[in-house]
């Protein structure tokens, strides 16, 4: 049995405008044999398709979706998006809508101005004549070409768009109205010009207002330097950032862009990393430090080396997770994709009901005409049977938008990614948002999470009389010899306290007990307390409670001793990151219950968890066990379990639980290991994190409900009478933008409960 080789083709689609066209797409190409899988993004308007050897091409893809009504802008055989490309062909669906609104809003305001007069007033000579000959191009060409061929192929394929309605909505009223021209009646070709007109404004307004929802995601694909200037052959060339490779040697020169991941080998400067982190404050960094593509070098020169290009960079990483954001489903959406996909031919059936029921029941029909024209100014009662039988039909279809449906849930989701991609809040799912919400315990690894992950000298502590800085240099002169964790905290805090480490010899270590060398003229020895004890040294006794305390508060201590005799005790930690207090603080605002699963022994971790004020820990557990933990906290408060860590060594259990974060700093964090990823590496981002997913939720709630509400209370009205068409076809477009403006609403409310902590 041979492996199967998977392709990805990649189609952009402008027309593909909310959830419910995205589904009449991802339908058609389901009938492919072959095809793998299947993600539409309605931000970027692309639908990557994977496929199988056996199945079909870009081409074949293209016929099927432009046959089920959808114009294929452009074809690519890669997933990933091209900023640029895309920014042209958004660019140019915008110029399109635009170009046929003003063509059809031209001859239909000439019919509005007639219309007037010709109603009101006088009659003019000719009118009908006139109407027909300015409608003509408004619905049949210029305006309506576009809608009526869109609608034509769905139909053809068998399936049902929005664009089915406005061409029933549109051509049955012009061809109708030509019967005037032999039978005395109410005419109907100004509303088909009129509804073709505000559809292509709605297209057009829609276009509009999805582009500021998509505003941070354009920004992150446009972010990158298009050029570097690199090391070849002893001289400074600038190339292409596409041609640049791993162990290239960059020239970072002030006010440039770093052209792509790497690691600073000469020179120091600040970089500007709000594009990956959020933070505004500029970053120091000199050689040996990992800097970020794109991100903007603010004051001095520095050579790095590329360490990943292309499609492995952070930038690209971050683009990639959020255009999966964007083309996931959220759980809720369920219940919107089973109306929609009914909703087309519900809403055409409906239609001809409402025309059947008034032409063989008027008489009961018309009371309800009688009460609303009392407050309706636009309902006659008065009306002939057949006018008030095709209003009614006319205005159920042009009423009913399953786009506001459509729209609920992938404009909040875009809004919301963008946010979070500002915050360096990267959320990799619909589905994760929806989970997120409902979480109640948040369980959080110690180590890198809550605590910096390097140990630091924190006390020194003197015998009676001993001076601080001897014993210091002491310690630190022959710690300097050392490569262990604990040796390096004491030589850096020595620093710190401008202690320089003098020479050593005769330098030894006895394994994890301690070291010993003789600095000038003494003989010194830092170890453990059974260490000293056998070597005999004197004046440890002195010491006990004052080791016994800081041992409590979760601290290594060793002793330095010198000629046999103790000289006081040194003692470092692994501290508390800046924000961990406050982020503790923050969960329990939300309602949360705060557990901390670490593999330290129990009464460092209980240090740890009384300085900040964690619920419950469980301590001394591998890594391996805490997956077991979570299981058994899963089981306990049911599956609203979330699950702090590295990305790296706590994977199994951020995938155990029912949401996973992923807590790291820049390029270094593993932004593909969980269902959240917190590039800034601070705590206080998981609050965000929640209060984002929270607030986003809201608003796609909030969405479903305004447009299911307006659907099932608009159609009747209409179906009764008691609505005219072209009120209904600005009402639709209406619904729609609605539900788009609401979603650009979410960054004031995220804000809101950022500042104030509600967000409930």
């Amino acid at each position: 049995m041979t492996d199967t080789t998977l392709k990805t083709i990649t189609l952009t689609v402008p027309g593909m405008g909310s959830d419910h066209c995205a589904g009449i797409v991802r339908k058609t190409l389901e009938r492919f044999h072959g095809v793998n899988g299947i993600q539409t993004n309605i931000a970027s308007h692309r639908v990557s398709v994977t496929i199988e050897d056996d199945g079909p091409d870009g081409e074949a893809l293209r016929r099927a979706v432009e046959g089920a009504g959808y114009d294929v802008a452009a074809v690519s055989s890669q997933a990933e998006s091209d900023g640029e490309a895309d920014a042209e062909i958004e660019e140019a669906y915008l110029g399109l809508a635009r170009k046929r609104l003003l063509i059809a809003a031209i001859p239909t305001t000439l019919i509005m101005i007639l219309m007037i007069p010709h109603m009101f007033w006088q009659p003019i000579p000719g009118y009908l004549l006139i109407v027909v000959i300015l409608a003509f191009p408004v619905v049949f060409l210029f305006g309506g070409a576009a809608t009526h061929k869109a609608s034509w192929r769905s139909l053809k394929n068998g399936t049902f768009n929005m664009d089915v309605l406005i061409s029933m909505g549109s051509l049955p009223p012009y061809l109708i109205g030509l019967a005037g021209f032999v039978y005395p009646m109410t005419s109907f070709v100004e509303m088909a010009a009129t509804i073709t007109t505000f559809h292509l404004l709605g297209r057009y307004l829609e276009a509009l207002a999805k582009g500021r929802a998509s505003q941070a995601i354009r920004r992150l694909l446009t972010l990158g330097a298009k050029t570097a200037r690199v090391e070849r052959a002893g001289e400074e060339v600038e190339v292409s950032v596409k041609e640049l490779a791993p162990g290239d040697i960059m020239i970072v020169r002030p006010g440039d862009k770093v052209p792509t991941d790497g690691e600073v080998i000469e020179g120091e400067s600040h970089l500007d990393e709000s594009l990956a982190t959020g933070e505004s404050v500029p970053v120091y960094k000199s050689a040996g430090d990992s800097v970020i593509g794109a991100t903007l070098n603010k004051e001095g020169r520095l050579r790095v080396k590329a360490t990943r290009v292309g499609g492995d960079t952070f930038l690209a990483q971050v683009i990639r997770l959020i255009d999966q954001a964007q083309g996931s489903r959220v759980p809720i959406q369920e219940f919107a994709d089973r109306m929609t996909g009914r909703f087309v031919p519900v809403v055409i059936l409906i239609a001809l009901a409402s025309l059947v029921a008034w032409l063989l029941a008027p008489d009961a029909l018309r009371p309800i005409l009688d009460w609303g024209a009392t407050f309706l100014p636009w309902v006659n009662p008065d009306a002939a049977t057949p006018v008030l039988a095709i209003l009614a039909a006319i205005a159920v279809l042009v009423i009913a938008c399953p786009c506001a449906l459509g729209l609920a849930t992938p404009t909040a989701l875009m809004v919301g990614s963008g946010i979070g991609a500002e915050r360096g809040i990267l959320i990799r799912s619909g589905e994760a948002i929806q989970t997120f919400k409902d979480i109640k315990v948040i369980v959080l690894d110690k180590t890198g999470t809550i605590t910096r992950g390097e140990p630091k000298l924190t006390d020194v502590v003197t015998a009676k009389g001993v001076d601080e800085a001897h014993l210091l240099n002491l310690a630190t002169s022959v710690e300097n010899a050392s490569e262990h964790p604990i040796a390096r905290a004491i030589v850096d805090g020595a620093r710190e306290r401008d202690v320089t480490p003098g020479d050593v010899t005769g330098f030894r270590s006895t394994g994890a007990r301690g070291v010993s060398g003789k600095v000038g003229n003494e003989t010194v020895l830092i170890g453990n307390r059974r260490l000293l004890d056998e070597e005999g040294v004197s004046g440890l006794d002195a010491l006990d409670d004052t080791m016994q305390a800081l041992e409590d508060k979760g601290r290594t201590v060793v002793i330095v001793a010198a000629d046999g005799k103790a000289l006081g005790l040194v003692a470092v930690a692994d501290t508390l990151k800046q924000d961990s207090v406050e982020a503790i603080r923050g969960m329990h605002k939300l309602g949360l219950h705060v557990v901390m699963i670490t593999g330290d022994n129990e009464r460092a971790a209980r240090a740890v968890a009384d300085e900040v004020g964690i619920d419950e820990v469980q301590a001394g557990v591998l890594p391996e066990g805490k997956v077991d933990a979570i299981r058994a906290l899963q089981e306990k408060y049911g599956n609203h379990v979330a699950m702090v860590g590295d990305g790296i060594n706590d994977a199994p259990a951020l995938k155990q639980a029912n949401v996973g974060i992923a807590i790291g700093a820049g390029a270094d964090v593993a932004i593909e290991a969980a269902d959240v990823t917190l590039v800034r590496g601070e705590l206080t981002g998981v609050v965000e994190a929640m209060h984002l997913s929270r607030t986003t939720f809201d608003k796609i709630v909030q969405n479903l409900l305004w447009a299911s509400i307006y659907n099932m209370a608009a159609i009747p009205i209409a179906a009764v009478g008691l609505l005219h068409p072209m009120i209904g076809v600005v009402a639709m477009t209406a619904s729609s933008l609605s539900v788009i403006g609401n979603s650009l609403l979410l960054k004031r409310r995220f804000a809101r409960t950022r500042t104030t902590g509600d967000a409930s």
